[in-house]
C-alpha cells in the first residue's frame, strides 16, 4: 500500500471512529471506577475501547488530517511519522496508572492499547520505512 493510500484509509477510519463516538447507541457504559474528568459521551464505543467527547473529538482530528495529507507523498509521510510517534506515547501512557485517562481528560486504557500499538507499528512502516523512489514508480506520469 502506498503511503498517500495510508493516509487516506486512516484519516477515514479514524474520521468514520470520531463520528460514532457521538452516537450514543454505540456506547455502552465505562467501567464504575474509570476515573474522567469529562465524562460527555463516555462510554465503551462497539462495547469494547472507552471513549468520551474528547477522544472522539481527537479522533476526527486526527482523521481530517489524513484525509489532508493524501494529497501529497511528503504531506502523508509526515502524517504518518507523527501517527507512529503520537499513538507510541499514548500507548505507553495507557500503561502508566496516572496517565491512562490523560489526567482525566481523555481514556486511554483497556482495548486501547493493543489498538494504539497497532496503529503506531503501521504508521512508523509508511513513516520511516516506507520507499520515496517506490512511491514515484508506482506514480503515473503524464506528458502532454
Amino acid at each position: 500500500m502506498k503511503t498517500r493510500y495510508y493516509a487516506l484509509v486512516m484519516g477515514i477510519i479514524f474520521a468514520v471512529i470520531g463520528v460514532a463516538g457521538f452516537i450514543p447507541g454505540l456506547l455502552s457504559p465505562l467501567d464504575p471506577g474509570a476515573d474522567l474528568a469529562v465524562t460527555a459521551l463516555s462510554g465503551r464505543l462497539l462495547g469494547l475501547f472507552p471513549v468520551n467527547v474528547l477522544h472522539s473529538i481527537v479522533h476526527l482530528l486526527f482523521g481530517i488530517w489524513g484525509i489532508a495529507a493524501y494529497r501529497s507523498f511528503r504531506a502523508s509521510r509526515g502524517y504518518a511519522k507523527s501517527v507512529a510517534v503520537i499513538y507510541a506515547v499514548l500507548l505507553i501512557m495507557g500503561f502508566i496508572p496516572f496517565l491512562r485517562t490523560t489526567f482525566g481528560l481523555i481514556p486511554l486504557y483497556g482495548h486501547d492499547i493493543w489498538l494504539h500499538a497497532l496503529i503506531a507499528i503501521s504508521a512508523a512502516y509508511f513513516g520511516f520505512m516506507a520507499d520515496e523512489r517506490a512511491e514515484d514508480r508506482d506514480a503515473v506520469t503524464y506528458r502532454s
